[in-house]
């Protein structure tokens, strides 16, 4: 008795869709992966070129400092703490090149420990690629208990390569902003303390 044609493909179309929905799976799997990795990445990238007006993470202090000053001005914000964060001062007049030390203060007005991590940038954002740290409590979780106040250290300078940069050699001003958001519940649970472990946080 001859084979119905019609089942001898049955058995070819179910292997194809497994390979598609298998193919699918993969390529969803990777696009997923691609979005979680894209912001740590972005993230370095910023920080290594000052892109986005991101700070960059220096070794050491520049040899060279000029004879002309630049005003930096602090500016605070916190997204869903309960949290008072203020720079310890309005702002600072510093040589281009000379090494800057800001204090930011962080009160904790919640009746629990909560855990937070401070994102940043600068002002006009062609300065990023200049304006480094040496020292900050950026990006890094911080744990501050019940009513518990802590100040925290910035140590910055002012690349010397700013002052010959069409696009910032005639600025005048920098503002250094950062923004506290909250960390995960879990996260602040694996014992994360602020920068240096005491109320006043340690270079």
């Amino acid at each position: 008795m001859p084979t119905d044609p019609s089942n001898r493909r049955e058995p070819t179309l179910g292997r194809r869709n497994a390979l598609v929905g298998v193919i699918c799976t993969a390529i969803f799997a990777c696009m997923v992966g691609a979005a979680f990795a894209a912001v740590p990445l972005y993230r370095a990238f910023c920080q290594a070129t000052g892109f986005d007006g991101a700070i960059r993470q220096a070794v050491k202090a520049p040899d060279q400092v000029l004879d002309r000053r630049l005003l930096i001005r602090f500016d605070t914000n916190v997204r869903n703490l309960p949290w008072d964060f203020k720079p310890d001062q309005l702002s600072q007049s510093l040589k281009i090149g000379e090494t800057g030390l800001a204090y930011f203060i962080v009160t904790n007005n919640g009746d629990k420990p909560y855990t937070g991590r401070a994102s940043y940038n600068v002002v006009p954002e062609q300065a990023g690629a200049y304006f480094e740290k040496l020292q900050c409590f950026c990006f890094s979780d911080q744990t501050i208990g019940p009513h518990q106040t802590v100040k925290f250290p910035v140590l910055y300078f002012v690349d010397p390569k700013y002052a010959t940069d069409f696009e910032t050699r005639g600025s005048t001003e920098v503002t250094l902003s950062y923004t506290f958001f909250p960390v995960e519940q879990k996260r602040a649970d694996s014992g994360a303390a602020p920068l240096g472990g005491k109320a006043t946080a340690g270079l």
